[in-house]
């Protein structure tokens, strides 16, 4: 509660001749606070009835006062109207003239009453002065001069801020511009003073929201953050510079600039989408870089899109030049396994001191494919685990930077996914640097057909991050943006957006003509000056280098590219394992090849299989209440390990927790995935009585055991599977899953799937060993949710389908020459072998595994402990072990299938009483085929058709890549017969009677021995 004395000093209106120096002097600032401080500006004792036992009084009749004078005596009317004017201490009381008072004596009095200042205007004018400072902090980046072009095309809503501010709009005149007001805690224009005339407050704020640094900030609904960012933003003199930085400054610049100009020079005609307009990126990058590894980050992890990405690798991770340049040589031959990929997709990790802070830093830049945004949460995936695999919890360590072009941050959905990863307790990365290469266009689309916000960076206000828009001409604003975005980060580990507002000089690329399409802008280019020699002028003007130094610094860098490009000239061979983003060292030889070729038995012994059941049936903590529906499951449980028995869930909770004790982290990611979609799994247990107090079990399997972590994901594919993408890219000895809450919804990730796990091997060396988890099934349920599009995945395999492999070893090298496994398991027990395989080969390779939804609880989806002991293996086939394989000359059909379909031709099979007659043979690995095993069943049975059994319709599922494979296989010998689903255009249909007869059409096709008699 401030006392009187508080309020008369902090409204009373002081003239500009009362200067502030005096005012400071006579008044020390107050502390900036949100707390109200009780200060004097007289000593109590001036006024003798402000006395200790008074004092509450006296306030009390104040506050009454404020609300209503004519509420008190008019002798404390006058004494609180005299103490808010300012009245010398001892003189703000004037006592009630007595009787025999004179009658000017009371003239006199009612004078000086009447000539005390209006309170009320005094009240109004400071909160006009206070929402004028609170305009420019929230609008101020309105009219900041952030375009290098002075052409900008962003339209904004009218402003109460303008370059002349109308004070009149806020209540106040022209004739108050000198006048001097207090300011309020919430701004830090003043520095060390309190008080200021109007008019330099209006300078001030034109200084530090109008010029080439637009702030945005004042949606953060944190006030400590807010208060952060005015301080370094407002106060007088931040951005001082001394003449050692504006060096450096120069010189990385100078780098930035002559490394375009010399790639333009020897290689005019090639795509290398330069940095041309945007030089500045590469000091505000190791500006970036520099802050963070002083405020002790030992990791960087970058993502960036292909403008400016040679520089990059070039000048800030530090790649050799003449690895570079070698990449512009057409007659280069490449040397490793792989397609390779375009130099301006590659990706690097390096390790250096930092020669600013003279530490250690390791920088890793992600390759990435064309799909400019793709890379945003494979980044942020890698970065997670590489601070969960170094235990760094908050961020300290390692950290994220992400790069990005002004339409694609704008136009792209996975932008907005992967900032709503940002804050989730198993995704955040404790805060990414954003850098956009505002360039203001998207290869020929005007901003004003390419988003509907004023800035690109728009969406980033949806997780309260500040958003710091900088002149890309002004280069030491840029660097002090970028100085406060990595102390941003490094103080309260959330994300933060650098707005580098710039232009591209060139075309889209080098080849490509702007005049076509943007004829002003590129008029206004031409004759725009590059920020090397506008910032080259201005030190020169100021003494700070001069003109032989500046030329010096060119010369000499010439000279590194110029030797540079001598030495790339006996580069012979392209190594693409130069390239490598996410080396692993030690688990290959150094020549980068498997240690072995060979798979040991995936089987467990059976105590720690019963060791885990136990766990998986039971609550091992205490005091902890679960569900009544959930303590039946874990009955259940118990009772198929006393069976030695297990169903779906089981068999994975196995798989999981055998590689836990082997060391292996495991880390289980989806939506839903913490109790299933179709509430199977149930890893982590509520308790029903305390708010969010949960258990997982497979955490208190063993003392030494690996960490498991299991979470249910943000409602995102595209984002969430990139992000376990790049986790699973860090280390080799990890087993990491991403489960699909039906398996159609993994088409809204396709990007992930095609660009990255599909071909990532093959563009960029680099082994990925992600599972994806899909759950399929023609189960009824409609067109959606039924299929998980195997034939997506099966089209996109590698091994050739008219070629019978000629192969020692001849499983595992099939894995190693494959781009990824592709199983459709029918059993428990070997969806628990090719689990645990994934871990146990030699190298590593992405695992598609369809899912079962009804198998789940199908009374004969179970396996017995015997098919999981040492010495078992996954099984590629499951060939047939009934009546038909005792006899198999008198087998008339062998029915080759994959997945649940399998139960019902046994079903059908049994009906008819046909096992004697037709034989199936399950195939559970589609790929890579296993050709061997198909001929042996295919010898094993010299009279029997031969038919692809599916559910899913004809142009869908397994047919037309299992067809030509099984051909192969046979040599042609005989024809391969199809029973199942006719072509269609939906997956699955929406009428339950119609699945059911589309069931049983081709059910009987199956068994109808007749089926294809007089067919060629």
């Amino acid at each position: 509660m401030f006392h009187l004395r508080t309020c008369a000093t902090k409204l009373r209106p002081l003239t500009a001749s009362q200067t502030v120096k005096t005012i400071s002097q006579n008044k020390p600032a107050a502390p900036r606070t949100f707390q109200q401080i009780r200060c004097y500006s007289a000593p109590v004792a001036a006024e003798p009835f402000l006395s200790g036992t008074s004092s509450n009084y006296v306030e009390e009749m104040y506050y009454a006062w404020l609300e209503n004078p004519k509420s008190v005596h008019k002798s404390w009317d006058i004494f609180f109207r005299n103490a808010n004017a300012g009245a010398a201490p001892g003189t703000a009381y004037q006592s009630p003239p007595p009787l025999s008072t004179s009658l000017s004596t009371l003239t006199h009095a009612q004078s000086l009453l009447q000539a005390q200042p209006n309170v009320d205007k005094l009240v109004e004018d400071h909160l006009a002065v206070q929402s004028l400072i609170r305009a420019y902090q929230v609008r101020g980046h309105h009219h900041a001069k952030l375009d290098p072009l002075g052409i900008s095309c962003v339209n904004f809503d009218d402003s109460a801020v303008s370059d002349s501010p109308n004070v009149g709009f806020y209540g106040l005149a022209e004739s108050d511009l000198d006048k001097v007001f207090h300011l309020p805690t919430t701004t830090f224009i003043g520095g060390n003073e309190s008080a200021l005339p109007l008019r330099e407050i209006i300078h001030r704020l034109e200084m530090a929201y109008c010029q080439h640094i637009g702030v945005e900030f004042m949606f953060i609904n944190d006030l400590e953050q807010c208060q952060w960012i005015r301080q370094k933003f407002e106060t007088p003199g931040v951005m001082q510079f001394t003449n050692e930085e504006r060096r450096t400054l120069l010189a990385r610049l100078v780098r930035s600039t002559r490394f375009e100009e010399f790639l333009h020079r020897k290689w005019s005609s090639e795509k290398r989408f330069g940095l041309e307009g945007c030089e500045v990126l590469i000091p505000a990058l190791k500006t970036i870089i520099d802050k963070s590894s002083e405020k002790g980050v030992d990791y960087v992890i970058m993502g960036m899109p292909h403008r400016g990405r040679l520089n990059v690798l070039a000048n800030v991770i530090r790649k050799e030049l003449e690895q570079i340049f070698c990449q512009f040589d057409s007659k280069l031959e490449a040397a490793d396994e792989g397609s390779g990929d375009v130099k301006y997709h590659l990706g690097m990790y390096h390790r250096r001191i930092n020669r600013v802070t003279d530490r250690t830093i390791t920088l890793s830049l992600v390759a990435n494919p064309s799909h400019l945004e793709a890379a945003d949460p494979v980044v942020q995936g890698k970065t997670k685990a590489e601070q969960f695999y170094c235990g760094d919890t908050e961020g300290k360590q390692v950290m994220s930077i992400l790069l990005h072009g002004d339409a694609a941050f704008a136009g792209q959905g996975i932008v907005y996914e992967t900032f709503h990863l940002s804050d989730l307790p198993s995704y955040t990365t404790h805060g990414t640097v954003h850098v956009v290469m505002n360039n203001q266009i998207g290869f020929t689309t005007d901003p004003r057909m390419a988003r509907s916000s004023p800035y690109p960076t728009d969406v980033a206000r949806v997780v309260n991050a500040p958003i710091f828009h900088v002149n890309a001409d002004d280069p030491e604003a840029v660097v002090y943006v970028c100085n406060v975005a990595a102390e941003w980060r490094s103080t309260f580990h959330k994300d933060v957006v650098v707005d580098l507002v710039c232009y591209r000089r060139n075309g889209h690329n080098e080849m490509d003509e702007p005049m076509f399409t943007q004829p002003l802008m590129y008029k206004q280019i031409r004759k725009q000056k590059p920020v090397l020699q506008k910032y080259a002028e201005t030190l020169i003007s100021q003494g700070v280098v001069n003109q032989p130094e500046y030329e010096e610094e060119i010369s000499k860098y010439d000279k590194i590219c110029e030797e540079a490009h001598a030495r790339s000239k006996d580069e012979k061979i392209l190594h693409i394992k130069h390239w490598l983003d996410s080396p692993w060292p030690g688990f290959f030889t150094l020549d980068g090849q498997p240690r072995s070729m060979t798979c040991p038995s995936t089987g467990v012994n059976e105590e720690d299989l019963v060791h885990i059941g136990k766990v998986a049936s039971s609550v091992p903590v205490e005091n902890f209440t679960i569900h009544g529906g959930l303590s039946r499951i874990l009955k259940t449980r118990g009772e198929m390990v006393t069976n030695r028995t297990v169903d779906w869930a089981l068999a994975e909770y196995m798989s999981f927790g055998s590689l836990l004790k082997e060391g292996i982290h495991i880390r289980l990611s989806g939506q839903d995935v913490e109790r299933g979609t179709f509430s199977h799994r149930h890893h982590v247990l509520h308790d029903q009585n305390v708010d969010k107090r949960t258990c997982i079990p497979m955490n208190h399997l063993w003392p030494n055991q690996a960490p498991y972590t299991v979470c249910n994901s943000s409602l995102s594919e595209y984002g969430v599977l990139g992000f376990e993408l790049g986790f699973a890219m860090a280390s080799p000895n990890a087993l990491v899953l991403w489960e699909a809450q039906f398996g159609d919804f993994h088409n809204t990730a396709q990007c992930i799937i095609d660009q990255f796990i599909c071909s990532g091997q093959a563009k960029w060396v680099r082994q990925n060993g992600i599972v994806l988890l899909l759950p399929h099934g023609m189960e009824g349920m409609g067109p959606e949710h039924s299929s998980a599009r195997p034939e997506r995945f099966l089209q996109m395999c590698n091994d050739d389908p008219d070629v019978f492999p000629k192969l020692d070893d001849f499983d595992v090298r099939q894995l190693y020459d494959c781009n990824w496994i592709v199983v459709n398991c029918s059993t428990p027990a070997n969806f628990f072998h090719v689990v645990r395989r994934q871990l146990l080969l030699p190298f590593r390779k992405p695992l598609i595994v369809f899912t079962p939804k009804s198998l789940l609880r199908h009374p004969e989806a179970r396996s017995s402990f015997d098919e999981m002991l040492p010495g078992t293996h996954f099984q590629r086939i499951i060939p047939e072990s009934g009546p038909a394989a005792q006899d198999p000359e008198g087998v008339k059909r062998v029915l080759f299938c994959t997945g649940k379909v399998y139960y019902e031709l046994t079903r059908e099979r049994k009906s008819r009483q046909m096992e004697t007659d037709v034989a199936i043979s399950r195939v559970e690995q589609l790929s890579p085929f296993p050709f061997d095993l198909l001929l042996k069943e295919f010898h094993k049975y010299p009279n029997a058709d031969l038919v692809w059994c599916q559910e899913e319709h004809k142009n869908q599922g397994y047919y037309d890549y299992v067809k030509p494979r099984l051909r192969t296989t046979i040599d042609r010998a005989k024809p391969v017969w199809y029973a199942g689903r006719e072509p269609a255009a939906a997956p699955a249909t929406g009428n339950k009677k119609n699945h059911l007869t589309e069931l049983q059409r081709f059910l009987d096709t199956a068994f109808n021995l007749d089926s294809f008699k007089g067919l060629s």
